[in-house]
């Protein structure tokens, strides 16, 4: 029997409230359609118009709680945003917008990088996970102290150049689907997923090349969301991390056997 246990730890950017985080996790069970247990996180734009709603959709609609959660594949994807897309600009809670709130939803809108992962056949021979991305917030699958895969594989440096994204607008919602990133990997009994926003993934995989023992080490151990923040914030006065908003997803992976033996005479 595989069980997993996930935790999310998030901060706003250092000097903003924290209603100002603009980030979005997610996460839900295996359902009884053989749908495996889903994450999910995204970030944003700060720039945009409704951006913590946006990115809060999106999550929120990929592992199901708002609407049917889409298959990974380019078309399911495009039909899901575009539901999403839907929801968003009819929130109810935009009842009492004024005129120049409406105009920038209709002409600036939003955008979102995203990242989601669903679990499968975690009872049966090949238990694995397979994930879609479209821009720099990253999945990494960790076992022992070693990265076994990174995805996106976005180098460090590479991070903030204008990443792509889910927009707001239909055409370039289309158009975005299209260029969606898909991946997938075996796991293992212990094995952890960490499932990251820019700033954050991009200060672990410089950290990774550095020291990966100490950094796996340390975010394996985070256990109380201020243990987190003090994590952030030490390395933005280190100037090892951007002043960005920041989300860390970590999941767990326990293959335990079964507690109970139920026999029929």
């Amino acid at each position: 029997m595989t069980h997993t246990r996930q935790v999310v730890f998030y901060a706003p950017k250092h000097g903003n409230a924290e209603a100002e985080w603009e980030d979005g996790a997610a996460a839900a069970p295996a359902d009884g359609d053989g749908r495996g247990p889903r994450f999910a996180v995204a970030d944003g734009a700060t720039q945009g118009f409704g951006s913590a709603r946006w990115a809060q959709q999106l999550v929120a609609g990929f592992v199901g709680d708002q609407g049917t959660a889409p298959d990974l594949t380019v078309d399911a994807l495009h039909r899901w945003a575009s539901d999403m897309r839907g929801r968003w600009h009819d929130d109810p809670r935009l009842a009492g917008a004024t005129d120049l709130q409406r105009l920038k939803q209709a002409t600036v809108g939003s955008f979102a990088t995203f990242l989601g992962c669903e679990l499968r056949d975690l009872a049966g021979p090949r238990p694995r996970w397979t994930a879609v991305a479209l821009g720099d917030a990253v999945l990494f699958h960790v076992r022992g102290h070693r990265v076994v895969s990174q995805f996106p594989p976005i180098a460090p440096e590479e991070f903030g150049s204008n990443p792509d994204g889910l927009p707001t607008d239909a055409a370039g919602l289309a158009a975005m689907i299209g260029r969606a990133s898909f991946a997938e990997g075996d796991l293992a009994d212990g094995d952890l997923l960490y499932l990251a926003t820019d700033a954050f993934a991009q200060w672990v995989a410089t950290t990774d090349l550095r020291d990966p023992r100490a950094l796996w080490t340390t975010l394996a151990g985070l256990d109380h969301p201020e243990a987190f923040r003090a994590l952030v914030a030490g390395r933005r006065a280190a100037r090892e991390m951007v002043n960005d908003d920041v989300t860390l997803m970590r999941v767990r992976l326990d293959w335990r056997p079964a507690e109970h033996l139920v026999v029929c005479l």
